[in-house]
C-alpha cells in the first residue's frame, strides 16, 4: 500500500500524531507534513486536530476505508501467494468468543492440527469488536460470536446466523443473591464485571448508540481476559454477565448461578458466523462454518429463535 496511505491510517488507528510516530518510528514534524501533503494533494481535510489527538472527518472516513480495503487486498495477496508456495491450503485463521472457543472452537482446531499438522493455525479469541477489525483487515478469514448491533452502514460484511444465546448471572459462592430468584433490576444493583471491553479506536466501526454500548462503561471491572473477570467475581460482591452457556465452565471455577424470576426479561443475542462476502462462497470458509454448526447442534447450544 502506499506509504502516504500507511501514515495516514497509522494515525487514524493510534489516534494522535504522537502515537502514530512512534509505532511508525518516524519523527512527528516528518509524519505531520507528510499527511498535510496528502490533504494538500486531495484538497480537503482528513482530520479534525485537537490537543487531545485527531479524529477522522467524513473525507477521512471514506478514505481510511478504502485505505483499509486496499490494505486488505495487499495482505490477501501476499498471503495467498505464501501459502501457494508452501502447500498450506488447509490453514485456518478464525476468531471466536470466550463461549464459542471453550465449547467448540478448541476440540475443532485440536482435532484439525492432527488431520493437517503442516497447516498453520491463527485464532484470535475475546473482543467481537476486535475480530470484526481483524476480518475487514483480512487477518482472519470468518469469526463466530453474537450479532453486532449498530455496524456503520457501508461494511462489507455477511452475518449468518446459527441460534440464540442468553445473559447468565454468576456470582462467588455464599453470594447474597443466591438466597433466591431475583429480577435482573435486583442483580443490577450489585456491581458487575465483563469480559471484551471495546478499545476505542474499534468504535469508528459502529454508529450511533452501539458506540456507546459495546465498552465496558457501567461495570465496576471489564477486561479483555475472562480469567480476570472470573477471579474479580470470585473475591469480590461483583456480578459476572456471559452467556449461560458457559454455565457448567463458571460452576468448574467456582461460581455459581443467580436464580432470575421468570417475568424478568433476560437479555438474548444471535450467535453466528461473520464473513467477507468474497469468502462465504469458498468451500474451505463453508466447511468450517457447516463443521462447527453441527458441533454446535449436538451439543444443544445456541437454540433457534421461537
Amino acid at each position: 500500500m502506499d506509504k502516504a496511505l500507511e501514515q495516514f491510517a497509522a494515525v487514524a488507528d493510534a489516534g494522535s500524531f504522537m502515537a502514530a510516530a512512534e509505532i511508525l518510528h518516524i519523527s512527528q514534524p516528518a509524519l505531520s507534513y507528510n499527511i498535510k501533503r496528502l490533504e494538500q494533494s486531495l484538497g480537503v481535510d482528513l482530520f479534525i486536530r485537537s490537543v487531545r489527538g485527531v479524529q477522522l472527518t467524513p473525507y477521512g472516513e471514506t478514505l481510511y476505508n478504502s485505505a483499509l480495503f486496499m490494505s486488505r487486498l495487499h495482505s490477501n495477496a501476499l498471503a495467498t501467494i505464501a501459502r501457494q508456495k508452501a502447500e498450506l491450503e488447509e490453514g485456518i485463521s478464525i476468531g471466536t468468543g470466550y463461549s464459542t472457543w471453550i465449547l467448540l472452537l478448541k476440540d475443532f482446531v485440536i482435532e484439525h492440527f492432527k488431520a493437517h499438522p503442516a497447516a498453520p493455525i491463527n485464532v484470535s479469541i475475546g473482543n467481537m469488536m476486535r475480530c470484526m477489525d481483524q476480518l475487514i483487515a483480512g487477518d482472519i478469514a470468518l469469526f463466530m460470536g453474537h450479532r453486532i448491533d449498530h455496524l456503520k452502514p457501508g461494511l462489507a460484511v455477511d452475518f449468518i446466523p446459527l441460534g440464540l444465546a442468553t445473559d447468565g448471572y454468576f456470582v462467588r459462592e455464599g453470594h447474597p443473591l443466591l438466597e433466591r430468584a431475583h429480577s435482573i433490576d435486583e442483580v443490577r444493583v450489585f456491581p458487575t464485571t465483563m469480559a471484551n471491553p471495546t478499545d476505542a479506536r474499534q468504535k469508528r466501526l459502529t454508529s450511533g448508540a452501539g458506540a456507546q454500548n459495546l465498552d465496558g462503561i457501567g461495570h465496576a471491572f471489564a477486561c479483555n481476559s475472562m480469567d480476570a473477570c472470573i477471579s474479580f467475581a470470585l473475591n469480590t460482591d461483583a456480578v459476572l454477565i456471559h452467556s449461560d452457556v458457559l454455565r457448567d465452565y463458571f460452576i468448574k471455577q467456582g461460581l455459581r448461578e443467580v436464580k432470575i424470576d421468570p417475568p424478568s426479561p433476560r437479555r438474548q443475542a444471535v450467535m453466528g458466523f461473520y464473513v467477507l462476502p468474497d469468502g462465504r462462497t469458498k468451500p474451505k470458509i463453508q466447511e468450517i462454518i457447516r463443521s462447527i454448526s453441527r458441533r454446535a447442534e449436538a451439543a444443544g447450544l445456541f437454540p433457534p429463535a421461537t
